[in-house]
């Protein structure tokens, strides 16, 4: 092209302002700076577009026609640049998050719902995968961030505690236990637990057999082939119970009932935490992380590249 972005928007102030003087006051130049290249801009496409007089300037019928065509240019030249700082300030772009919990309500949800109030122009795709999966994904930056149920640590992630939910028993409606308003672990010590093989089973299940196993005797745990959808809608016509975080709650099946669960210092809790590798250079996760540090009044500190 050969022309310049630069000297159509001289050209499009000048019109608008009838003066090249006032164009280059609102545009903060010399007038010889936007006089000169608007005198070039007028040399490259072959036809001058401005008459010019002691009073100011005026477009030519030919020079009228070409600046409406230019102003849509310049605008689109504008939201470019627009796009590209918003981009590389982390406000516009995608970010990749995976998780291996349901996010039907709890602290997950809740932060994907305000951050996507705050950031619109950030496209979140989220991933939900066994965490070996999601490891493997930031292993090889497919996933930005993996936000995972439990304590995590992986050689060559960062990874940090982010927040806590509570624990609660899914049960039958038609069960013993859901009369009550809580439960205690004392109380499951006789149940079948029925939890999925994948993500999150074997961590409630390592959970339970913490909590659960007295005197050498374990909890009976049935590990199935299934989701945890599957397993919590079968749930009510069964003699079983199963285990489930605060963030699956929002999710209803027929006839059964969540009872929070209680220990010895109160509720239970599991936390949640957040992976990512320090040489991620995707600003939407550097603005993501100050966003969740904020929120929750974290403590860890980003790496020298997100600060």
């Amino acid at each position: 092209m050969p022309f310049e972005i630069r000297q159509l928007r001289y050209a499009i102030a000048a019109a608008d302002h009838g003066s090249f003087y006032r164009a280059a006051r609102a545009l903060d130049i010399e007038q010889s700076t936007l006089s000169r290249n608007i005198l070039r801009l007028e040399r490259a496409i072959g036809m001058p577009i401005f008459e010019r007089s002691r009073s100011g300037v005026t477009t030519t019928l030919a020079g009228g026609t070409f600046l409406r065509s230019a102003k849509p240019m310049v605008a689109t030249a504008d939201n470019m640049v627009a796009m590209m700082r918003a981009a590389g300030q982390g406000r516009a772009g995608g970010l990749k998050l995976g998780h291996n919990s349901s996010v039907s309500a709890g602290n997950l949800r809740a932060t994907l719902m305000s951050w996507h109030e705050a950031h619109p122009g950030v496209e979140v795709d989220c991933v939900e995968a066994d965490r070996s999966v999601l490891l493997a994904g930031l292993d090889t930056g497919e996933v930005d961030m993996a936000i995972l149920m439990g304590a995590a640590g992986h050689n060559g992630f960062r990874c940090e505690t982010l927040w806590s939910e509570r624990m609660l028993v899914a049960l039958p409606a038609s069960h013993a236990l859901a009369e009550r308003d809580l439960i205690h672990w004392t109380d499951l010590r006789s149940e079948r637990f029925h939890l999925p093989v994948a993500d999150p089973g074997p961590e409630m299940r390592d959970m339970l057999l913490g909590r659960l196993s007295v005197s050498g005797t374990k909890p009976d745990i049935r590990m199935t082939q299934t989701s945890r959808e599957t397993v919590l809608s079968i749930l009510g016509g069964s003699s079983g119970v199963s285990i489930v975080c605060e963030g699956s709650t929002g999710a209803h099946y027929p006839d059964v009932v969540y009872r929070p669960i209680h220990g010895e210092q109160g509720p239970a809790l599991i936390g949640y935490s957040g992976c990512w590798r320090d040489e991620n250079s995707n600003p939407a996760l550097r603005r993501f992380l100050g966003f969740i540090k904020a929120r929750y009044a974290l403590s860890f500190d980003f790496p020298p590249r997100f600060e």
